[in-house]
């Protein structure tokens, strides 16, 4: 008896082994936590995480298991809304802060052309505007009116000896005459010098341009090398609009692009330019680069110093674009959610383009005529990790 007993046993045994063993997972069921619905199990079992019974959900007829199949009253609710993708046109704008600064190019640097201690500046003030021809500063040279004595006595040497002389008294007061120009005396001063016959020991300077001052080397009472600098003077008919590019922004941009400065000081005035010039070299520490645009500045009602933003505007192109809502990213792509069947939706990752306004272009992943979720695409991305565990990125990586 205690035979037959074991015999009966085992063959209890073998059976539910058996029934066990031909229990077959049913592939439209799949199993999850309601805690944790990222874990998706295709047989019973506890959560990883929270070690709760899993719970099976049975998928719906038609869903695949990349796809999403929604009720009509959860596509309602959803406000999932869908159109068909198509070719519009898309222009890539590029946002630049900026200052107005200085026209180096309408910039002049003023310097004796001789030796000798400045006695007077005839203007004291940073941003004085001075006009061409007008006096400029007053210096006592000695060398300069040695000069001038050599032109008077060539004068006065023609007068006496011209008759009595060979030698060509007006090549020698020529010779003097362009000294005097050579070292800053203008043609009306020479013309009263050999009128009057008369030195002065001090010589007035005339400005040769029109400007504004920008920067004094000198004070009253300073001596100057020949050549030295005096002042700076800067022509404000034009000025120049520095806007700062980072590295990862140059790119985007075109230089042949149209470029529209705003200058919020004036109710954002627009003013349309070009860019002039691209400096070559990145900062190192900051990772940023300038660019120039030339702006006129009629009335001379724009100051250097002035915040202004530059706006590029590359030529528009037709292209395939969406909504920039329509688009989910993160760091590991972009993806968009297109209409495969009745209700039934998939996500399809998608390479991305320029953004302009509330657009932004698709350059691959999807084609023309492609029905695309343009509004609810978050609440699809929400219901499908809650329904699947997981996140369409990481199917996608798959």
């Amino acid at each position: 008896m205690r035979v037959i007993a074991m015999k009966i046993f085992l063959l209890v045994v073998l059976t539910s082994c058996n029934s066990d063993s031909k229990t077959t997972t049913d592939p439209d069921t799949y199993y999850t936590c309601s805690m944790d619905p990222q874990v998706v199990e295709y047989k019973k079992g506890k959560c990883p995480i929270c070690k709760m019974d899993l719970t099976p959900v049975k998928k719906k007829n038609g869903e695949h298991k990349d796809e999403l199949l929604l009720s009509d009253q959860q596509i309602q609710l959803g406000n999932i809304q869908t159109d068909t993708i198509k070719k519009n046109k898309i222009g890539d704008q590029l946002v630049l802060p900026a200052t107005l600064t200085i026209d180096q190019t309408k910039t002049n640097s003023v310097s004796s052309r001789v030796m000798g201690r400045v006695v007077r500046l005839f203007h004291k003030n940073m941003g004085d505007y001075v006009q061409k021809g007008s006096p400029l500063y007053e210096i006592y040279s000695e060398d300069l009116n040695n000069a001038k004595q050599e032109f008077i006595l060539a004068l006065d040497k023609k007068k006496i000896f011209e008759k009595e002389s060979v030698i060509d008294f007006d090549q020698l007061i020529l010779s003097a005459k362009n000294k005097l120009v050579l070292w800053g005396m203008n043609e009306t001063q020479i013309m009263t010098l050999a009128q009057s016959g008369k030195t002065s020991p001090t010589t007035t300077i005339y400005s040769t341009v029109s400007g504004y001052i920008t920067q004094f080397d000198l004070r009253e009472g300073d001596y100057v090398m020949e050549g030295g600098r005096v002042i700076n003077l800067a022509d404000l008919s034009t000025l120049w609009v520095e806007a700062q590019v980072y590295a990862s922004q140059m790119r985007q941009m075109d230089i042949n692009s149209l470029a529209v400065v705003y200058l919020p000081d004036f109710e954002n005035k627009e003013i349309y330019g070009k860019i002039e010039f691209v400096n070559p070299e990145i900062n190192l520490d900051s990772r940023i680069n300038l660019i120039r645009v030339s702006i006129p500045n009629p009335g001379k009602q724009f100051k250097p110093g002035m915040s202004a933003y530059v706006k590029l505007k590359s030529p528009q192109r037709k292209t395939l674009t969406l909504p920039i809502d329509a688009v989910i990213r993160d760091g590991k792509g972009a993806t968009v959610w297109v209409q495969s069947g009745k209700n039934t939706f998939k996500s399809i990752m998608v390479q991305v383009g320029l953004e302009s306004g509330d657009r932004i272009e698709i350059t691959s992943g999807l084609n023309e005529g492609d029905i695309v979720v343009l509004s609810g695409a978050y609440m699809l991305h929400s219901e499908y990790v809650f329904k699947k565990g997981t996140n369409t990125m990481a199917e996608h990586s798959h």
